[in-house]
């Protein structure tokens, strides 16, 4: 797309901006950390990996302790979480003599970063799940479904259309919109997507990737915990964006030079959950979660041995994962699961 004429569905551009081979942004950059374009909680403080491992830990005592247990980390971005992770298991030697680790990654750069950070034997890099066979199996991702590239539409007069870009010389000229598919339209319908005002947001792939995750769920039984920044109802906003460096970057330039992602419709995921009969607990925000199980004491129990410089380091960075005008109230969790009975731990 670099230096091509033409045009582009939203989708696939996004696709070809973030994922090319050569000159795709997760393929030939480290955007994580001060010196990439964004920072990821698990880059934020170690304490919302321990956080997050305790509940894992949690989950697989309340299946009973199973001897075979598969948990799937969906996009582990530059392996900060699964570091951590393998960090507090070392605590646990029944769970972690149980436990396989697998990390679902396209992005061969990334890989080479995880494998520098993580050495531990029982960690497996995948790149399709169905290499997985055992279970029960529990996925996580943080931050993942915003980086899936989405479609978009408009609704005119009750027809479809579909948003399209179009390049010239590999710079953006203008976005165009096509009449779209009766299959199309009847997909939106059925997702109870179609509205008359505003932009129409349809993460196609992401929920072809959620399907066969739910497959997997039902067939090894298990679960899924996601945490990611989205919205509980649609405005029929244009929720795409980009940040470059920090700081933001209209999406349709500095093509593979910066990252591109969109707010997660929480209220379509659990839909189509409850539609492949997963059963899922309340959606709440991170804030909510993190402080049900226990970060805020956590870090009270850490302070004690802290100069007052480390800890003025540590609550802000318990700030930024807390507070409703960060990360606290716009970023929202959600955990699905084959078991009627719910597993309430930091929803309740």
């Amino acid at each position: 797309m670099i230096n091509q004429n033409g045009t582009f569905s939203i989708d696939k551009f996004i696709e070809n901006a973030l994922y090319d081979k050569n000159y795709g942004y997760y393929s030939k950059n480290n955007p994580f950390g001060k010196k990439g374009d964004f920072i990821t909680a698990p880059l934020v403080t170690p304490l919302f990996g321990e956080i997050i491992s305790i509940w894992i830990i949690s989950f697989w005592i309340r299946l009973g302790k199973p001897k075979n247990f598969s948990f799937v980390e969906l996009g582990p971005g530059n392996g900060a979480f699964c570091k951590t992770f393998c960090r507090i298991i070392n605590n646990f030697p029944e769970f972690k003599k149980n436990l396989k680790i697998f990390l679902l990654e396209k992005s061969e750069r990334l890989i080479k970063i995880q494998k520098k950070l993580i050495k531990e034997k029982n960690v497996y890099w995948i790149k399709k799940l169905s290499e997985i066979k055992n279970g029960p199996i529990l996925f996580f991702g943080n931050e993942f479904f915003d980086s899936i590239p989405i479609k978009q539409f408009k609704l005119e007069k009750s027809n479809i259309y579909e948003k399209y870009i179009v390049l010239k010389n590999g710079k953006f000229k203008k976005f165009i919109f096509k009449k779209t598919s009766k299959k199309i339209k009847k997909n939106l319908k059925d997702l109870n997507l179609l509205r008359t005002k505003g932009t129409i947001e349809y993460p196609q792939k992401g929920l072809k990737i959620l399907e066969t995750i739910i497959k997997k769920i039902r067939k090894l039984k298990g679960g899924i915990l996601l945490i990611d920044y989205g919205y509980l109802k649609s405005k029929g906003d244009d929720t795409l964006q980009s940040l470059m460096s920090h700081k933001r970057n209209d999406y349709y330039k500095n093509i593979g030079n910066a990252d591109i992602t969109y707010l997660v419709n929480f209220q379509l995921l659990t839909k189509f959950l409850s539609k492949n009969r997963l059963f899922l607990n309340k959606t709440v925000t991170q804030s909510f979660f993190l402080k049900k199980l226990g970060i805020v004491e956590r870090a009270e129990i850490l302070c004690k041995n802290m100069s007052f410089k480390e800890k003025a380091d540590l609550y802000y960075r318990l700030e930024r994962l807390l507070s409703e005008k960060k990360m606290g109230k716009l970023f929202k969790v959600l955990f699905a699961s084959n078991i009627k009975r719910k597993f309430n731990l930091g929803f309740k």
